[in-house]
C-alpha cells in the first residue's frame, strides 16, 4: 500500500501488502524475508517492514507471491504469535460491577454526567430484539406487549450498546425530544426513556471508578473500538454477524457483516521520510515514522443506506430476524461510516472489496 506497509495478520491467512512502484521506483525488486521483518529493495532504495515483539514470520510458508500494478506486492505465509491472554478479552459488561463508585463522563469532552453511582444490581436486558421473537414463539397476543423494564435507583440495565440507569432526583419531563445532551459541549449522549429512566449510549459514555483517574480518549479510536467490542460479544453470545446499524431516528445507515474476530493489524512506516498518516478526525493512529503499530481488530463487509441507498438489501436484512440491530446516535453512525470509509481506502484497491461489499477493519 502506499507510502507504508501494512500487514493483516491471522494465523490462518497472513497477508502482507508491500510498497508499490509510486514507491520504489525501480523494478525488479528483492524481497527478503526473515522471521521478524521484511525487506524489500530496488533501485538502491531498500524499505523495510519489522513486525512486533512476539510475532514471528516462517519464511519457508511463503507463497501466492504476486503484483498487482499500482497495488503493490502481495505475499501469504504461516504466522506464528503467542496467544492473547483471557484478560485482554474485554465486555461491556465487565466495566461496571455491583457495590463499587463510578463517574460517567461524556466521550467528547470529558464532563461528568454522573458522578459517585454505586449500583446493587448490574443486569443484562433481553436481546433487542426479544419482542419480535416472542411473536414467532407465542401461538396467543404477546403476553409482554404492556410490559416495560424500568430500573430501580440503585440498578444498571445492560443493553446491547446502551446502559439504563434510573435518573432519580434528576427526573425528566417527557418532552416530543427525548435526547438527553451534554450540557458543557452539546454533543448527545442518550435519551429519555420515561419520566425517571435514561439511556446512555456505549460510543458516547466513558465509565470510570470513581476514585480512579480519567483521561480522554480519541474521538474515531473509542467509537471504532466499542462497536468492534459490541460485535464481537454479540457474535460470540449468539452466533451472530450480520448486524444492521441504525440511527436514533430508527432509519439503517450501516449493513455490516462480521468475517473474524482474530485479525492482528499491523503498519509500519519503514525507513522514508514522507508518510501519509492515517488520521480519523485528527486523531493519529499510526505511530511515528520508523515505528511499529500492532492492534486487535474484526474483519467486516460494510454497505452503506444512507440517502436510500442499497434500500432493497436494508430492507431484507431488516425483515430477517437472524439479523441483529444495533442503535446508536444518528450522528455516531455517520461518524462510523466515515471509519469504515476511511478504513477501506488505506488498503490496496484489489482489497476493498468482496462481491458488492466493502471491507474494512477495526481496532478494538
Amino acid at each position: 500500500s502506499s507510502s507504508s506497509s501494512r500487514h493483516l495478520l491471522s494465523e490462518e491467512n497472513p497477508l502482507l501488502c508491500l510498497p508499490s512502484e509510486a514507491d520504489l521506483p525501480g523494478w525488479p525488486a528483492d524481497v527478503s524475508v526473515a522471521a521478524d521483518c521484511l525487506e524489500v529493495r530496488s533501485g538502491g532504495r531498500c524499505e523495510v517492514a519489522v513486525l512486533p515483539a512476539g510475532v514471528r514470520l516462517a519464511p519457508s510458508s511463503c507463497r501466492g507471491l504476486h503484483h498487482l500494478p499500482g497495488d503493490g506486492l502481495h505475499l501469504r505465509m504461516r504466522l506464528h504469535r503467542p496467544p492473547p491472554s483471557a484478560d485482554l478479552v474485554f465486555t461491556l459488561r465487565e466495566s461496571l460491577k455491583p457495590q463499587k463508585n463510578y463517574n460517567f463522563y461524556c466521550q467528547s469532552c470529558g464532563d461528568i454526567i454522573v458522578k459517585h453511582r454505586k449500583f446493587l444490581r448490574v443486569l443484562p436486558l433481553p436481546s433487542e430484539n426479544w419482542s419480535a421473537l416472542v411473536e414467532e414463539w407465542c401461538c396467543h397476543p404477546n403476553p409482554f406487549a404492556r410490559s416495560t423494564l424500568h430500573p430501580q435507583r440503585d440498578d444498571c440495565f445492560l443493553g446491547d450498546t446502551f446502559f439504563l440507569l434510573n435518573s432519580g432526583n434528576e427526573s425528566h419531563k417527557l418532552k416530543e425530544d427525548t435526547r438527553v445532551i451534554c450540557k458543557r459541549c452539546k454533543s448527545m449522549l442518550g435519551e429519555t426513556v420515561s419520566s425517571d429512566t435514561v439511556k446512555y449510549y456505549v460510543t458516547e459514555v466513558i465509565i470510570r471508578p470513581s476514585e480512579g483517574s480519567f483521561s480522554t480518549i480519541p474521538r474515531s479510536q473509542f467509537v471504532q473500538s466499542m462497536v468492534a467490542q459490541c460485535l464481537v460479544e454479540l457474535s460470540s453470545a449468539k452466533s451472530t454477524f450480520r448486524f444492521t446499524i441504525k440511527g436514533d431516528d430508527g432509519k439503517i445507515c450501516i449493513l455490516i457483516w462480521l468475517l473474524n474476530s482474530d485479525t492482528l493489524l499491523v503498519e509500519s512506516l519503514g525507513s522514508s521520510s514522507s508518510h501519509g498518516i492515517f488520521t480519523l478526525f485528527g486523531d493519529t493512529l499510526m505511530p511515528s515514522s520508523g515505528a511499529v503499530g500492532m492492534w486487535n481488530a474484526v474483519k467486516v463487509l460494510y454497505q452503506p443506506c444512507i440517502k436510500s441507498r442499497n434500500k432493497d438489501l436494508a430492507d431484507a436484512w431488516e425483515n430477517d430476524i437472524g439479523i441483529h440491530p444495533l442503535k446508536f446516535p444518528s450522528q455516531t453512525c455517520l461518524e462510523l461510516l466515515l471509519i469504515l470509509g476511511l478504513s477501506t481506502a488505506s488498503l490496496p484497491p484489489s482489497l476493498r472489496c468482496m462481491n458488492s461489499f466493502q471491507v474494512r477493519n477495526s481496532h478494538y
